[in-house]
């Protein structure tokens, strides 16, 4: 079985947190500033735009399953799409867990040219984690978590994403898909995590679906964010890590990609869908002191880290022919 997901001590050197942020687009703020030898690109993805959208998330509250929250951010993502994508499919059913509670839950596929055979999958998770566990004050573990980073950061990845290929369309066909029910659980015992992944591994959009490659953006907008090659993404797919690690080097963002830099196996969305056969690598940074508390919240994040994933993620997909 695949390890326990689980959290490291974060960087403190603030220079490291300087480099790491990239293009520094629109922030005043000191860590959102482009470094002298930064390369300047031309980008399809609007940082600003992506931190509005962590912020219309965070608007709902907290997205658990089974709340009004939960409901009125699903029924926002899937209206969202729809506008964006050529077909917007909703996968809908009830989760019963382990202690017997029944829970609903929605997986949302939003499709870019669903005719073409060649493929590429990006996804995230959209809702929030129930307790937070490891909040230093014991009183508040039984809080919800915001879900600003740990949730709220990858689904803005992909809207900005879809954006882009609404305005443009791919070579390829593009599927993002967003995942319901990855934080709600025990990641210590496997139990009631990933959910939605799971749930999707099993009832693929058609017969044999099998993308050309796939990418979870996960924990992606925190200041200073390192991504290390995760150990399941490289015995699975080490050329998709390759291809995402060295697109972000040409973009001038190797210190936040750094090359032969390992961190540890994680839990995560892609572990389903590469059991079901699929290449799908993890792009996160566990590295993040406020994991699984009260305060994964907006401050946390950056404009520029969110720009700098998203074009990272533009341009993977504008180098396919």
């Amino acid at each position: 079985m695949f390890p326990v997901r689980s959290r490291i001590m974060p960087p403190i050197a603030a220079l490291v947190a300087l480099v790491a942020l990239a293009l520094g687009c629109g922030g005043s703020e000191a860590a959102d500033r482009t470094p002298a030898t930064q390369v300047s690109v031309t980008t399809e993805f609007d940082g600003a735009k992506a931190m509005e959208y962590v912020n219309a998330q965070l608007a709902f509250g907290a997205r658990v399953p089974g709340t009004a929250a939960h409901r009125a951010m699903g029924d926002w993502l899937v209206a969202e799409l729809r506008t964006r994508a050529d077909t917007v499919i909703v996968q809908t059913w009830t989760h019963t867990t382990a202690d017997g509670r029944r829970l609903p839950m929605r997986n949302v596929l939003a499709r870019f040219a669903p005719a073409a055979t060649r493929r590429v999958l990006y996804l995230a998770h959209w809702d929030s984690r129930p307790i937070s566990e490891k909040a230093t004050d014991p009183a508040q573990r039984a809080l919800p978590v915001p879900g600003a980073n740990d949730g709220a950061s990858g689904v803005a990845i992909l809207l900005g994403v879809a954006d882009a290929l609404a305005a443009r369309p791919a070579a390829v066909g593009v599927d993002l898909l967003f995942v319901d029910g990855e934080d709600w659980g025990d990641f210590d015992t496997n139990t009631d995590v990933l959910i939605g992944s799971r749930w999707f591994a099993t009832h693929l959009p058609s017969p044999g679906y099998m993308p050309e490659f796939g990418v979870l953006f996960d924990m992606v907008g925190h200041v200073g964010a390192r991504f290390r090659y995760e150990t399941h993404s490289m015995r699975a797919a080490p050329e998709v890590v390759q291809r995402v690690w060295s697109t972000a080097a040409r973009l001038g963002h190797a210190a936040s990609f750094p090359n032969r830099e390992y961190g540890f196996p994680i839990t995560d969305d892609h572990v389903p869908l590469i059991e079901a056969g699929m290449k799908v690598i993890d792009v996160i940074d566990l590295d993040y002191a406020w994991h699984h508390t009260p305060e994964d919240t907006a401050d946390k994040l950056s404009q520029a880290t969110l720009q700098m994933v998203g074009d990272v993620a533009i341009t993977v997909l504008r180098d396919l022919r």
